[in-house]
């Protein structure tokens, strides 16, 4: 019976050891995977210092690894050199503005990203994100209501036009768009119910 409890532990500890390894070697590979994509990105700006498109790249990579601070020096680098790119730069630096919880920069650069492209719904809805999270819910209304005339489509505008309709006593308004929902993206009619009924 101790034999057999103790082949059982060995076993374990090796299984286990082997996962961890696994999983060590998983983890370390993706780190190696995004170093070295970074890596990439910053020899093709070194060998093409006047390429705005290379610091784009740069800048995207920086953003989908966190890094916002260096996201931000790079897409002003790419715009320092053409300012036409202000139709990519403009909204990536809204983005990495806004998250690093910086809302008034972030709302900055969404509405120049508007002289680019003025119909631009996306624009338009982070434009009410960054109203709601200075709780300015008018205002963000406002840009959600544009955001869903240029694509009546808009789930996710609707949704956040129904929160404002809520911070600002329009429930009749939230009630609306749930009922809309309800037909459309049942993900988001279920939260927002929640919200209508802590609302009451």
């Amino acid at each position: 019976m101790i034999r057999t409890y103790q082949h059982f532990l060995q076993l374990t500890l090796s299984t286990a050891v082997i996962l961890l390894s696994g999983f060590a070697i998983m983890t370390f590979s993706g780190c190696d995977t995004a170093s070295k994509k970074l890596n990439d990105l910053q020899q093709a700006v070194w060998q093409n210092p006047e390429d705005p498109q290379a610091y784009i790249r740069l800048g995207n990579e920086y953003a989908r690894q966190r890094q916002y601070e260096k996201a931000v020096d790079s897409y002003e680098k790419a715009l320092a050199l053409n300012p036409q790119s202000g139709i990519t730069v403009y909204p990536a630096l809204g983005a990495a503005y806004f998250n690093q919880k910086q809302y008034t920069r972030a709302l900055d650069y969404f509405e120049k990203s508007l002289e680019f492209s003025p119909d631009d719904s996306l624009r338009f809805y982070d434009i009410g994100n960054a109203y709601l999270q200075l709780e300015k819910c008018n205002l963000a209304i406002e840009a959600y209501l544009q955001a869903i005339a240029n694509s009546t489509a808009f789930e996710e505008a609707h949704y956040n036009l129904a929160i404002c309709y809520i911070r600002t006593g329009q429930k009749a308004k939230a009630e609306e768009i749930y009922a809309w929902l309800q037909d459309k993206n049942n993900y988001l009619a279920v939260s927002l119910e929640s919200h209508l009924e802590n609302a009451k």
